[in-house]
């Protein structure tokens, strides 16, 4: 099996649009009545009207990058909200959250 995508409900469709169109430069692929889709490498990151419930341990969304501080930067220039960059023994990280509180991650790992 492979993961076809991750669909996050959300009551802000214009926002969340352009948080992972412009501000994480993710191409988008669909656009329907109360739904958006992104490609995100191997797997589609889905918009879908609604409220949205992130929950205390809802999806997290991990991006990977090779240079996780560099990319972070990026980011946080066109808009996003990260945490500060952890490196660890083996792998680096960054968490941040979209518009709705969804978590979403940097990772080499």
């Amino acid at each position: 099996m492979k993961m076809a995508r991750v669909i996050l409900f959300t009551a802000q469709m214009d926002a969340m649009s352009k948080f992972y169109g412009q501000v994480l430069a993710l191409e988008q692929v669909s656009i329907e009545k109360g739904w958006r889709e992104f490609a995100a490498g191997g797997a589609t990151i889905a918009l879908h009207s609604g409220p949205s419930s992130p929950g205390r341990k809802g999806p997290k969304i991990v991006f990977h990058a090779e240079d996780v501080a560099a990319l972070r930067e990026t980011l946080v220039k066109r808009g996003a909200k990260f945490g500060k960059v952890r490196q660890g023994e083996v792998f680096c990280l960054c968490d941040g959250k979209d518009p709705d509180g969804n978590p979403i991650q940097l990772s080499d790992r």
